[in-house]
This record gives C-alpha cells, sequence and structure tokens, in this order.
C-alpha cells in the first residue's frame, strides 16, 4: 500500500496556545528553582569543603545523571513523555529537598546532588521533547528558542531571590534551608503542571527500542557534539564558580549579573527565533561561542559589581542563540520515532562537558586562582568556535532547519 506525503500548508496550527504557555510556565519554575541553587558552592565552602570538591561533587552529580538519559531516550521511546516527566520531577524534589537538610560532606551529599542533577536533566529533556513533537519539523528550532526564553526569566527570579535571601535571612544554615527547599516546593508545582499539559498524551510505542548508544552510533550527531560539551563548560563557569569569584570580591550578589544574562538572552532569542531559517544555525553557533568567550575574558577585569552587567550581556548572547541551534541540529539526524532519545544524547553532551571541566575549573581555582580559570574557559570557547568555523558547512541551503524534501512526512514516518 502506498501512502502519498502530507506537505505542510501554511494552514498551520497555532504553535503559541494554550499548551505552549503551560510549558513555559513550568519552565520558568524548573529555571527558578535550579537558580536558587546557584549557591551550591557556598554551602559546601560553609560546611568545610574545597573549590575542588564542589567540582567533584557537581561532576559525580552530572555524571550519574548522564547514564541515567541514555535510560531515559529509551524509557521515553518505550512509555512515553508523560511517566517519564513526573517521576523525573519527583526526583528532582527528593534532591533538592534533601540538600535543605544535609549537613556533612559525607555520601550524603553526593548523593542528594546525584537525585538533583538527575531530576533537572529529565524534566529539560521531558519538556524538550514534549513541545518538539506538537509543532511542524521546519520550526522546531524556533519552538525550542521560544520555549527557552522561559529560562531566561525564571534566571532572574531565581538569582534576585537568592541574593535576597542572603540578605534576609541570617548566616549559616536557615540561609541554605531557604535555598534548597523553596526549590523543592516549586517542583511540586511542577509536578501538577506537567500531569496537566500531559494528560490527553497518546503514546504509540515504536515497534523496536534501541538502547542509546546504538542510536548513538547509528544516527551519530557529528561534530556538534563538540559544541554541546562547551555549553556544559560555559554553565559550569557561571552556575557554579561565579558566585566565589563575586564572594571574594565583595561584588554584592550574583543578582546583577544573572539579570543582564538572562534579560538579555531573552531579548535576542526572541529577535533571533527565525535566524535558523534565515542565518543558518552553523553561524549562530559561531557567534554564540564567541560571546562566551569574550564575557569570560572580561570577567577577571570586574572590580564593582555594576560592571558584571557587559560580560553578563555576552554570556546571554552567547546562550539564546547556542542551545536552540545545537539542540535542532543535533537530533535531526534521529529518526521522528528515536526523537526522545536523540534529545537526551544531546543533552547529555550538555551535561558530558560539566562531567570533564568541573572538577579541572574547580582544581584550576585551588591552585592558580579564579582569574586563570576565566581565562583557560575562554581560550577553550575560542579554539572550538575557530575550529568549528573553519570545518563546519556553512552553506544555508544544508543549515536551514528544514529543506523542502525534509518538508514530507517519509513513508516510514507515516506508516509508524
Amino acid at each position: 500500500m502506498s501512502i502519498t506525503p502530507v506537505v505542510p500548508t501554511n494552514e498551520e496550527e497555532p504553535i503559541y496556545n494554550r499548551l505552549f504557555w503551560l510549558c513555559y510556565l513550568a519552565n520558568v519554575l524548573l529555571v527558578t528553582a535550579n537558580a536558587l541553587t546557584f549557591r551550591f558552592a557556598d554551602l559546601i565552602t560553609d560546611l568545610g569543603g574545597t573549590e575542588e570538591l564542589v567540582g567533584d561533587i557537581v561532576s559525580c552529580g552530572v555524571f550519574v545523571a548522564l547514564i541515567a538519559r541514555f535510560f531515559l531516550g529509551q524509557g521515553i521511546d518505550r512509555y512515553g513523555v508523560r511517566r517519564l516527566w513526573a517521576i523525573s520531577a519527583i526526583i528532582f524534589v527528593i534532591g533538592a529537598g534533601g540538600m535543605a537538610f544535609c549537613q556533612s560532606l559525607g555520601w550524603e551529599i553526593f548523593a542528594l546532588r546525584t537525585f538533583f542533577a538527575t531530576g533537572i536533566a529529565g524534566m529539560f529533556t521531558c519538556s524538550v521533547v514534549h513541545i518538539q513533537q506538537k509543532v511542524p519539523h521546519h520550526r522546531r528550532t524556533e519552538v525550542i528558542g521560544s520555549l527557552g526564553s522561559s529560562g531566561f526569566v525564571g534566571m532572574i527570579l531565581g538569582t534576585q531571590a537568592s541574593d535576597w535571601m542572603l540578605n534576609w535571612f541570617p548566616p549559616g544554615i536557615d540561609q541554605f534551608y531557604a535555598l534548597f527547599g523553596i526549590p523543592a516546593i516549586l517542583g511540586v508545582f511542577y509536578f501538577f503542571i506537567v500531569l496537566a499539559v500531559t494528560r490527553n498524551d497518546v503514546h504509540r510505542r515504536p515497534k523496536v527500542t534501541p538502547a542509546a548508544h546504538q542510536l548513538l552510533f547509528r544516527y551519530w550527531p557529528g561534530q556538534v557534539v563538540v559544541i554541546a560539551i562547551m555549553m556544559g563548560l560555559s554553565f559550569t563557569v557561571v552556575s557554579v564558580f561565579l558566585t566565589r569569584f563575586v564572594t571574594q570580591r565583595d561584588l554584592g550578589g550574583i543578582g546583577t549579573f544573572f539579570a543582564g544574562y538572562a534579560a538579555s538572552a531573552f531579548v535576542i532569542r526572541i529577535l533571533t527565533r527565525r535566524w535558523g531559517e534565515t542565518v543558518g544555525r552553523n553561524k549562530m553557533i559561531t557567534m554564540g561561542l564567541m560571546g562566551h568567550a569574550v564575557g569570560h575574558l572580561i570577567l577577571p577585569s570586574i572590580t564593582r559589581e555594576w560592571q558584571l552587567i557587559g560580560p553578563s550581556i555576552l554570556c546571554g548572547f552567547g546562550h539564546a542563540l547556542l542551545f536552540p541551534a545545537v539542540v535542532s541540529l543535533g537530533t535531526e539526524s534521529f529518526p521522528k520515532h528515536y526523537r526522545g532519545t536523540g534529545t537526551t544524547i544531546v543533552l547529555g553532551f550538555f551535561d558530558a562537558g560539566a562531567i570533564i571541566f568541573a572538577p579541572i575549573l574547580g582544581s584550576i581555582i585551588d591552585h592558580w586562582g579564579i582569574v586563570a580559570m576565566f581565562y583557560t574557559s575562554a581560550a577553550f570557547m575560542t579554539l572550538t568556535a575557530t575550529v568549528y568555523t573553519v570545518t563546519a558547512n556553512h552553506s544555508l541551503s544544508k543549515d536551514i532547519a528544514a529543506t523542502p524534501e525534509e518538508l514530507c512526512v517519509t513513508l516510514e514516518e507515516a506508516v509508524d
């Protein structure tokens, strides 16, 4: 039996509907909760740990989260987004809530950080997979970017709230009760939103659900995985170690940096939401990497709180361009019915960046200082941007989010 390919018309259902905005709200809650915990390094040093130990704990948590991603992707393909999304939210609540009451640097803090990181990995992955399944293929880059802008709203809310809590609560354990207890409460609200947005979902399980490592080698995403690793490096710098820099130089709080970061990224994300189809994703990647590199290069010269705004805008610019381009490019090599695993694998390389570089950066700080750490991250970003610019195929016809052939529903997808 032959099936005629279906070509999308101009009469598409709107992608910015009630479902999109509920997912947007959920992401705001998640990123707000995550941003509140950017003071994790302060928690560890308050308990008597070193910067290198901070990196080890973060790296351990993300490493387990990366392993979990391989099972998560296969689980999404097999059981559907709804079930895995809800489970991830529960794991996050356990991890965040547990860290609020943890008073030692033993195995417990490693385990709780692992729960925390695994929950976040699952929640972000399921969110991206879910929204991609609801929009036309050629608008995936746009909707990933638009949904991602919610993260910048949450980043501002979370970091501003964390600074307020440090000023409001007396130094010590009360601050960390708030900084990690409130994220757990937000995770509970997130859980109920997930149940609401997925209540009408119907999952069609593929006949075969190969393991993630098999799909990785079969549909290798290409050199974009290196970019994903660099994103993991950059976010580790600003979300884990920046707070130590701000504290050492008595620059106030991290709220100023992340307000500029998030505001810049939000505006850039909205203004460039169609760049995947016009400018091309490869150029977005090159510009995004250099935004991070220059931002990190400027940070060591900062001596006043207001000066954080400059590098924050550059880093926000880089984030705004990189995330949708990398996810869209990295996942399109996977067939639609394995998109859950494909998205998980690509996001897993973000985690790989944190696993590789968190302990390295922490060690650099302990031995040579935080300025050397910033210069190291900037050097990695610049080198990667240079190599990618020279080697990537920058032909727009090869680079846009969907070619005319891709806009057709293939026989394989129609049958599945």
